[in-house]
């Protein structure tokens, strides 16, 4: 569990412990507990009938009239015609959050969440909607509210792939999933039990087991870890402790083994989507770009900055939103080219809307209601579809942005003229990309982001039910390789901007008297790791009920390989003629490209990554600074589990446990384990950036650097960065290499090197538990070679 300052975790983006004040952790009343409590039940299997008497009773009603809330706008409105109309989108059809009029219901039913002027409102609200509002709307309108809502700092769902694993795990899996049962189980493990003791009797040859029990695993790939320990695709009780990076911070306490005891756990093996259909070099990505936390972290931002909220009601410009969300998207592509040239491929390829789409995808998930997510072959034409009005829109939009970044000015509808050759600018190109409600002349831009989306899914106008679809929902869209094309496209924009503003000179960049005289770096280290991913949601058993009180006794884990690092570590020796306040930032790019040719800095500048910046008073003299990987300001651990959460919560509702706020890692952190891309064994030559730049407080500060880091994301508050600067700086701007170069930068080579832990399954053979999970192996060798 991460200190308070670590919950303003932002992409490339938020205040260093070392420049904030530290606040002690909060502990939950039973007020709180309540509130939590009912949050994890109102979602727990969201596509079931509610089961809940409590909830039930209080879901009798929805309060539509305007005297229960503070604001009552023309969303709600709608919502309530609609329903009254029986308009609705029904329940069990899929919801996009980018299909216009699943939107616009979506945005009505979260201002009843948000604007209900006390909780009682809000809980009769959430409980109707529960049991009568289409269950992907409500879990995002839900999810919107609990992030938003003044009130509801500290309380929390469940991550949204534990609330919907639907959407992040393969249909073979959910299938396996939603079937379990746990007395069908108990006779199979036993027949199995009497099969496999029998089968290793006879094939066992001293402490080995012959090689040709090996055979059939000659096409495995990493992450199909189970095959080397002779486990099949399907459940097995877990007995032991729950596999997470940081579960060594909760398996040892007393607390946890008292509330878990009672728990039956199962995992189940699984693997990321196959090229069983459409072979393309993409799927050896699939590790990257179908995992969790990355796909998570997306869909979280973009509840965050949601492109419906205004700036002003919910303070969204004082993070400067526009400019926030090309930078971030800017930094996921970086972090993905970098994913991309660890196997050797090149540029994310380039994106039109009249040209093949070379790489094919088939996501290979299932929406809850049975149906599968449409898939898209290879060499595939975009503009076939024939929906021509819809395209002309979208690609007149993009000429347009296009032209108004060259010309310099834009003038919008009432006359107003803006000058696009300023900085500070950026914000208006940014909300206009996003399409969000701050853009300038709504009636030409709000929109074209969401058709764009809805043209890739085949979806019209007007259309209510729609076939699912990845790219319809932030939490499915980061899978295909398509997205990192498109959004390719939309920070070409960034570029293309910042083309236009001169470059720094040497004056702007130098910090005079002060010298980054070296940065000694510790070895970069990845390998793949094990994990389990709470998806009791899935499970259809019978919901058990004592004395009123739900009984969670059984939890499904899904067991997944994944890419993690070992943490690492970089000390600054830096010299200073004075005291001085300083913002100190760091970069990881590469060095050269998949042809092993040096990248150029005028080019290469795009491809940076920035892993972190933090406030820092120098000393007069010499200054040693050492940071390591687990305090970067922006990313997180794993998080608690929901069963883990949900357990905790009962236990201090009765008065067993003291409930801190920061028991969770914070929903808007990126992961902490995806900061380097895979090395390789001998080494990925890659480059580190540092650079030490004198401090200016943001305006914002003054004003709103009160808030509680020990609950809060701050997200609204301005305070989520520490400098005025612009994001990405001095990346953000074209380099003149003559001007560039000043003594408070430091440029490192760094080798990232890979390491495979399963190489003594398939290189020795000698594995002698086979059949079995190998905790032994896991636990000996993580202490071994990455002690934590």
């Amino acid at each position: 569990m991460k200190i308070a300052i670590a919950l303003l975790a932002c992409l490339g983006l938020a205040a260093a412990a070392s420049f904030h004040k530290t606040h002690e952790v909060k502990i939950a009343d039973k007020a709180f507990l309540e509130k939590q409590k009912f949050l994890f039940e109102i979602v727990y299997r969201v596509e079931d009938p509610l089961m809940f008497e409590e909830y039930i009773k209080k879901g009798d009603k929805f309060y539509f009239d305007e005297s229960y809330y503070t604001h009552y706008d023309i969303y709600m409105k709608k919502f309530y015609e609609a329903y009254k109309a029986h308009s609705l989108l029904p329940k069990g059809e899929f919801f996009g959050q980018l299909v216009k009029y699943h939107a616009k219901q979506a945005r009505g039913l979260f201002n009843f969440f948000y604007y209900a002027k006390d909780f009682e409102t809000f809980f009769h609200n959430v409980c109707w909607a529960r049991m009568h509002v289409n269950e992907g709307m409500f879990v995002y309108a839900l999810t919107l509210a609990v992030i938003h809502r003044q009130d509801f700092h500290g309380l929390m769902l469940p991550s949204i792939y534990e609330i919907f694993p639907q959407f992040f795990f393969n249909s073979k899996f959910v299938y396996e999933a939603e079937k379990f049962d746990f007395e069908m189980w108990t006779k199979m493990n036993m027949y199995e039990k009497e099969y496999m003791d029998v089968y290793f009797k006879g094939h066992k040859q001293g402490n080995m087991y012959q090689s040709s029990d090996y055979m059939y695993m000659k096409d495995w790939k990493m992450w199909q870890w189970w095959k080397l320990m002779g486990l099949g695709e399907h459940w097995y009780n877990e007995n032991k402790f729950i596999l997470r990076e940081n579960i060594y911070e909760f398996n040892q306490d007393t607390k946890w083994q008292q509330m878990m005891k009672d728990v039956k756990v199962f995992y189940m093996p699984v693997d990321y989507s196959r090229d069983l259909d459409f072979y393309n070099e993409e799927s050896k990505l699939s590790y990257f770009t179908e995992d969790l936390g990355w796909n998570a972290y997306w869909y979280y931002f973009n509840l965050d900055y949601s492109f419906f909220l205004d700036g002003n009601t919910f303070g969204l410009k004082n993070d400067r939103r526009g400019e926030l969300w090309l930078y971030t998207v800017h930094q996921l592509l970086s972090r993905y080219y970098m994913e991309r040239l660890s196997h050797g491929y090149g540029d994310i390829p380039e994106f039109s809307w009249y040209h093949q789409i070379e790489m094919g995808y088939d996501p290979q998930l299932i929406y809850y209601n049975g149906i599968g997510y449409s898939y898209r072959k290879n060499y595939y034409e975009m503009e076939t579809y024939g929906n021509f009005e819809m395209l002309d829109k979208i690609t007149g939009f993009l000429k347009r942005i296009h032209n108004i970044v060259e010309t310099g000015y834009y003038k919008t509808a009432d006359g107003h003229m803006v000058d696009l050759r300023k900085p500070e600018s950026i914000e208006y190109i940014g909300n206009i990309l996003q399409g969000n409600v701050d853009s300038m002349d709504k009636m030409f831009y709000q929109f074209w982001y969401m058709f764009a989306h809805m043209y890739f899914a085949d979806t019209d106008y007007y259309q209510m039910e729609v076939y699912p679809n990845v790219m319809l929902n932030f939490e499915t869209m980061m899978r295909d390789p398509m997205y990192y094309m498109f959004y390719k496209s939309i920070a070409q924009i960034y570029f293309k901007f910042m083309h236009y503003l001169p470059k720094y000179t040497k004056e702007q960049l130098l910090m005079p008297g002060v010298t980054l005289k070296h940065v000694e770096v510790s070895e970069l280290v990845t390998y793949f790791d094990l994990v389990d991913f709470d998806v009791t949601n899935l499970m259809n058993d019978k919901m058990v009920f004592h004395e009123g009180k739900f009984v969670w006794d059984k939890s499904l884990y899904a067991r997944q390989m994944r890419l993690n690092h070992k943490p690492f570590t970089y000390t600054y020796t830096v010299e200073s003629d004075k005291p001085e306040k300083v913002v100190v930032r760091a970069f990881l790019g590469p060095k050269f490209d998949e042809f092993g040719r040096v990248i150029s800095l005028a080019e290469n500048r795009m491809n940076f990554m920035e892993v972190d910046e933090f406030y820092y008073e120098l000393k007069a003299g010499s200054n040693m600074i050492t940071r390591n990987s687990k305090d970067f300001f922006w990313t997180v651990k794993d998080r608690t589990s929901y069963s883990e959460l949900y357990y905790y919560t009962m236990m201090a509702f009765d008065g067993k446990y003291k409930f801190p706020l920061d028991i969770s890692e914070p929903h808007c952190g990126f992961p902490d384990r995806l900061i380097l891309p895979m090395g390789w064994k001998k080494g990925m030559p890659m480059q580190m950036f540092f650079m030490v730049m004198p401090y200016t407080a943001p305006s914002t500060h003054e004003q709103f650097s009160n808030f509680d880091y020990t609950y809060s994301c701050g997200i609204g508050s301005g305070a989520r960065f520490i400098d005025d600067l612009p994001f990405g700086y001095p990346f953000d701007r074209e380099i003149d290499e003559y001007e560039f170069f000043v003594p408070n930068m430091y440029f490192k080579d760094v080798p990232i090197y890979h390491v495979d832990t399963m190489e003594p399954y398939y290189k020795y053979k000698g594995y002698t538990n086979y059949g079995q999970f190998d905790y032994t192996f896991f636990r000996d060798y993580y202490t071994k070679h990455f002690k934590f």
